[in-house]
């Protein structure tokens, strides 16, 4: 704060973004970051910064295209909270695939399955719309055949990579204007209270908890059909058909399942049990959790089941 700072730059994944954000909007502050993050602090920022670039080298959290800086402190009482206002979205991104190349298998998995999270999860949000769609679906469309080979042996592909830093990107436009769903719901209080990635928070529950929603969609008959249809379209893109079949949904939802249940064994995504996440975690973690803009109704129950199947 006292050295006269003309610019931020920060390059890296979604956490230094993130940090590179959050330094930018509090060096005019004379506080604490503390004081104005959501559901932890009183205040309310005035949208102040010093101008900031982001240049991610990571596929994941599109942190690049968003407004708010996600903040955590790990412990018992943990928390992952927001620093948000319209001006904290960066002056400049640069996306650059070549940037990627070097990123690891592991955390290249990861973030792309969180990537892939975000899409979906926005695209069957209550709060979707036809523009988040077609930029939700445009990013799936891009990484569906792009996340195992960057995160194997396809790794140098500048093209593939390319795919990948797309549909980041889309995901972060699209989580910014129709929200996201349970799994970030969940994500939240699991890394506030848990030294665990966020990638593999999300990569480890997309599976299950698409397949609790398509459930309880079922279970709602007409109710449900639309966002159902919305899951089957996504079944059919990763199956290769772009236009859904007539009497096909129900084997399109399958596959949508199906084919993330791959993704994540393939990528070798950690279960939660890895980070000392027991059965005796979870009432803390429901009770901290949102369900956010999740396209049905889950009971506790239903969020239990989740973390269960994926312990």
């Amino acid at each position: 704060r006292d050295k006269e700072i003309d610019l931020v730059i920060g390059i890296g994944g979604g956490s230094v973004t993130d940090a590179g954000k959050a330094i930018s909007a509090m060096i005019p502050h004379q506080d604490s970051i503390i004081n104005y993050l959501e559901g932890v602090g009183t205040k309310k920022t005035n949208g102040q910064k010093i101008p900031y670039i982001a240049i991610p080298t990571t596929s994941g959290t599109g942190s690049e295209a968003t407004k708010n800086a996600v903040i955590s402190r790990i412990g018992e009482d943990g928390f992952k909270k927001s620093l948000r206002h319209e001006n904290y979205i960066p002056n400049i991104a640069i996306i650059d695939p070549e940037l990627m190349i070097s990123c690891p298998a592991s955390i290249t998995g990861a973030c792309g399955m969180d990537a892939f999270t975000q899409l979906l999860e926005a695209y069957v949000s209550t709060k979707a719309n036809p523009m988040t769609d077609a930029l939700a679906y445009s990013g799936m469309k891009h990484m569906k055949d792009a996340l195992i080979p960057a995160s194997t042996n396809n790794a140098d592909d500048i093209g593939i990579r390319s795919k990948m830093a797309y549909g980041s990107l889309m995901s972060g436009i699209v989580l910014a204007n129709a929200g996201l769903g349970i799994v970030h719901g969940l994500a939240s209080p699991i890394g506030g209270f848990f030294d665990i990635p966020h990638g593999t928070v999300c990569g480890t529950l997309l599976a299950e908890a698409t397949r609790m929603n398509i459930n309880k969609l079922k279970e709602k008959g007409i109710e449900g059909r639309i966002s159902l249809k919305k899951h089957a379209k996504i079944g059919a893109l990763l199956m290769g058909e772009e236009s859904m079949k007539e009497g096909k949904m129900y084997e399109y939802l399958d596959h949508l399942i199906t084919t993330l249940e791959h993704w994540t064994t393939s990528l070798k995504i950690e279960k939660l049990g890895k980070y000392r996440i027991k059965k005796d975690d979870f009432e803390r973690i429901i009770y901290k959790t949102s369900l956010k803009n999740n396209p049905i109704h889950l009971s506790k129950e239903d969020i239990y089941q989740i973390l269960k199947n994926r312990l």
